[in-house]
């Protein structure tokens, strides 16, 4: 059985007060010790936020693909694990749509995180225009392919399945429908990794709360959980440890 992983993205939010809520989250997490548990916070709070709570995992929320030069405004996967980070999110949805992300550039920063010695969660997920073309799977599995570091191995690398439609809006795909997405991930893993795909984690992004979580962690290959607002806070974050910890057994 693959081992559930919640991590938290506090985006573009978050200051040295709220570090505070990281120390009920790293108690949940040493509680739980069934599930993996990370933060991926603002650059800025990488370094206090890892001295704060030792024992929590931290990340970054993005890195550049170079390793140094005439970048300014970027941060280098080197650079956050100096701070650190223990690993970073790579493609997420707001990276691709803002920031016109193409899938080399998220398969070269995966790369260069892993260098760096990080661990990556690698984000993929379709627009509502998308999935109303019924293109939905088709497009995952184009990212998948195109998006996939060489050496991708489950012990450094994770997917996260966002639903682009379903991030901050309360709305998520029904079980069925993660289900069977999950299932289209790993099948575009097992063909572009071979037999590696089946101890890869995948998890689910999208609007993820304390009360749909169990729901969503017991779905056929929902391996954890990408989330979003709800990890701003230990009140709203922890349940959600909890439930994988409980789907986990």
């Amino acid at each position: 059985m693959r081992r559930k992983l919640v991590a938290g993205n506090w985006k573009m939010n978050g200051s040295r007060g709220a570090l505070a809520e990281l120390d009920g989250i790293a108690a949940a997490a040493a509680g739980t010790p069934g599930v993996d548990v990370g933060i991926a916070v603002p650059f800025t709070l990488i370094a206090p936020a890892a001295e704060r709570v030792p024992g929590l995992t931290i990340g970054a929320q993005d890195v550049h693909l170079a390793a140094s030069g005439a970048h300014t405004g970027c941060i280098s996967a080197a650079m956050v694990a100096e701070a650190g980070a223990r690993f970073t999110l790579v493609g997420h949805s707001e990276r691709r749509c803002d920031r016109g992300e193409s899938d080399a550039d998220v398969k070269a920063k995966a790369e260069a995180a892993r260098r760096a010695g990080l661990s990556v969660i690698l984000c993929v997920g379709e627009q509502l225009a998308e999935r109303d073309a019924g293109r939905a799977e088709a497009v995952v599995a184009e990212q998948i392919a195109g998006s996939l570091p060489e050496g991708a191995a489950a012990d450094w690398l994770s997917i996260a399945y966002e639903p682009v439609w379903a991030i901050g809006t309360g709305r998520t795909p029904t079980l069925a429908d993660v289900a069977q997405m999950h299932g289209t991930i790993r099948r575009q893993l097992a063909a572009s990794i071979g037999g590696g795909a089946d101890a890869m984690r995948i998890l689910y992004g999208g609007s993820v709360t304390a009360d749909n979580a169990a729901d969503l962690l017991g779905a056929a290959d929902v391996d954890g959980a990408l989330v979003g607002g709800a990890s701003l806070t230990a009140a709203k974050f922890v349940p959600i440890v909890s439930a994988a910890s409980v789907i986990g057994g």
